[in-house]
């Protein structure tokens, strides 16, 4: 009787986290065409004489001596190095982007011409992103690049990630990357 009963709940609770596992955003045309909206805002953002600014300084200093994604990753959000990045101007007004957009935009970072950060609304996985096609394909190509939709445990959402080229002079010097939200970005497309 107890195996019965066991097989009776783990059964049907199996196959609801399987089948939420394999569930994935689908993409529609109407979806895309907001995204594509989107595209051009973060390339506005991206040519903000602040952020512009900020890739010029950080460009002229490089990476921080010493700092990859291993030792990144083992730096606690609490280290003066973070809050760094997010207290400089630039992070200041990514985070007042991201507040400003009700849920839209969920999570917004810089990199230098190294792939490395300088500012973020909350700390990073990695601090480098060379070798990444987020960061990669707007560098190298000057134009903006959308990833595909994933959920995103921190915000608890399916986001894609878009990123657009930081210029200077018609060049490439760093890469704004910014998560955007499908279902605030499905709502915006009913209204």
């Amino acid at each position: 009787m107890r195996i019965i009963i066991r097989a009776t709940v783990w059964v049907p609770l199996w196959m609801i986290v399987t089948a939420g596992a394999s569930f994935a955003f689908e993409m529609t045309p109407a979806t895309q065409a907001e995204i594509d909206k989107r595209k051009t805002v973060i390339a506005g953002w991206a040519a903000d004489p602040v952020i512009v600014s900020a890739v010029k300084d950080q460009n002229g200093k490089g990476a921080i001596p010493g700092m990859d994604n291993p030792k990144w990753k083992t730096t606690r959000r609490s280290d003066a190095i973070v809050k760094a990045f997010q207290d400089n101007p630039a992070g200041k007004m990514l985070k007042a982007k991201l507040e400003a957009s009700g849920g839209l935009y969920t999570e917004a970072f810089l990199n230098a011409a190294l792939g490395e950060k300088v500012a973020f609304v909350e700390k990073t996985t990695s601090y480098i992103h060379v070798g990444q096609a987020k960061f990669d394909v707007p560098f190298t190509a000057g134009k903006s690049w959308q990833g595909k939709p994933e959920f995103d445990e921190s915000a608890q959402t399916y986001q894609v990630q878009i990123s657009a080229p930081v210029l200077a002079d018609g060049k490439s010097i760093g890469v704004l990357v910014i998560g955007v939200s499908l279902a605030q970005l499905e709502k915006a497309g009913k209204k």
